[in-house]
């Protein structure tokens, strides 16, 4: 019989590359997600019962145990990026992944995977990148022989990167950003799965990998390439960070005000504090290429999702074509 890796947050934006990748390699997949119902399309990433949704609440122990149950592998890919209701940082980044790590443990699983964050510093003064470092410290302390990915921003066709931008230049002629000067290293979200696939195939020693793309570039630079794609014109202005502290404090008001019923998914307090600091592999640290991976370069992928942003759609591509026909 194949193998069995248990995927929790598997139907989230990085979860289902490794869950579609795992299934490629023949294994059954069991992907653990709170509503399996938003999550019935990850079935067709196999045959028939291959690959399987299955209701899951990481800040539950019954719930995270019966979710592993018989698996080979586990993988933990629970992130949030903003406290809302019960999902705190501390209850998914550090008490979940303390949870998944201890009951893999005691249930014998054979490889564990934790996704965690390039941020990741039980120092931060960052809640997101505390708990992340909290979260990492407890995976080590419970399952010593699991392997950690520190992936710098992950981008892809369903990213909250590009993106996010992108969809802002279709109501505002200027895009106001923090941190403009702060550098990052875009990795492919699919380089990510790609990574995850071969630690869980035991061919790779265990630890941590830092995972970032072949480019650093700052969030402004990255911004303008966005730009350039979408064949938009927008003023980019750079704001100062206690700019960015106030505009922050009256969204993180405005979703405390509502009970949560308005979101802040424009920018958090927490979020100003991680763009205080870079999001680059550190040097001498283990990465892709020491997983025998090759970094994807987002000059290869971001354009394939990014032109439905451009004034034309998908029809620019077509126009210039044609013009460069007329001109010939």
């Amino acid at each position: 019989m194949s193998k069995l890796v248990t995927i929790y947050g598997g139907s989230g934006f990085v979860g289902r590359y490794i869950a579609r990748r795992m299934a490629k390699a023949g294994w059954r997949v069991r992907v653990a997600v709170r509503r399996p119902n938003e999550a019935l399309f990850v079935q067709t990433y196999g045959v028939v019962g291959q690959v399987e949704p299955e209701l899951c609440n990481i800040r539950d122990d019954a719930s995270v145990r019966h979710a592993m149950r018989g698996a080979d592998a586990v993988v933990n890919c629970v992130g949030i990026l903003n406290n809302l209701g019960k999902n705190k940082f501390d209850a998914v980044h550090h008490e979940g992944a303390e949870r998944v790590a201890r009951l893999a443990s005691l249930a014998g699983v054979k490889r564990l995977v934790h996704l965690s964050s390039i941020a990741a510093d039980v120092d931060s003064d960052s809640n997101y990148a505390r708990t992340k470092g909290l979260g990492e410290q407890s995976v080590k302390t419970y399952f010593p022989d699991a392997t950690i990915l520190r992936p710098s921003v992950v981008f892809g066709v369903e990213d909250q990167f590009f993106n996010r931008f992108a969809k802002m230049t279709t109501f505002s002629m200027v895009l106001p950003v923090v941190g403009g000067n702060t550098l990052f290293q875009p990795v492919y979200v699919d380089d990510v799965a790609a990574a995850t696939e071969v630690a869980l195939t035991g061919a790779v020693p265990t630890g941590v990998y830092e995972l970032g793309g072949p480019e650093v570039d700052t969030l402004k630079g990255l911004i303008h390439f966005m730009l350039k794609e979408i064949q938009r014109r927008r003023l980019v202005v750079n704001l100062p960070f206690w700019v960015g502290s106030v505009m922050d404090f009256g969204f993180d008001m405005m979703q405390a005000v509502s009970g949560g019923l308005i979101p802040n998914t424009i920018l958090s307090r927490d979020q100003v504090r991680l763009l205080k600091h870079n999001n680059v592999v550190s040097e001498g640290a283990r990465g892709l290429a020491d997983l025998g991976i090759k970094p994807t370069p987002f000059e290869a992928v971001a354009p394939e999702y990014l032109w439905r942003f451009r004034p034309s759609g998908e029809y620019a591509s077509i126009k210039e074509s044609a013009k460069k026909l007329r001109k010939a």
